[in-house]
């Protein structure tokens, strides 16, 4: 991606997103990051999520979830940009921790 005004910086995140009656979208932020320019977009992740992964309404039990990478191109001017990719199938035990 390329601006006349200089690189854009993108936002990514995933998320543990999965429904519940009251909501139909509830999304549990695991890892974020903040690449500043094209030249700094590789990158390795060496540590396990950033943040914890709690579900304080126990609405997580032993339903399925999805994993979800967002990411939100922002350029310097202009119109900002964003997408995702959902990777569906994942489920929590009915009893933890």
């Amino acid at each position: 991606i390329s601006s006349p005004c200089g690189s854009p910086q993108v936002f990514i995140f995933v998320a543990a997103e999965y429904e519940t009656r009251k909501n139909s979208l509830n999304q549990v932020s695991l890892w974020d990051a903040i690449i500043p320019a094209k030249e700094r977009a590789k990158f390795w992740i060496r540590s396990s999520n950033k943040y914890r992964f709690v579900d304080h309404g126990k609405n997580l039990r032993g339903k399925e979830f999805n994993l979800t990478l967002h990411w939100h191109v922002m350029p310097k001017t202009g119109k900002m940009f964003a997408d995702k990719n959902v990777m569906s199938g994942y489920s929590l035990p009915e009893e933890y921790i």
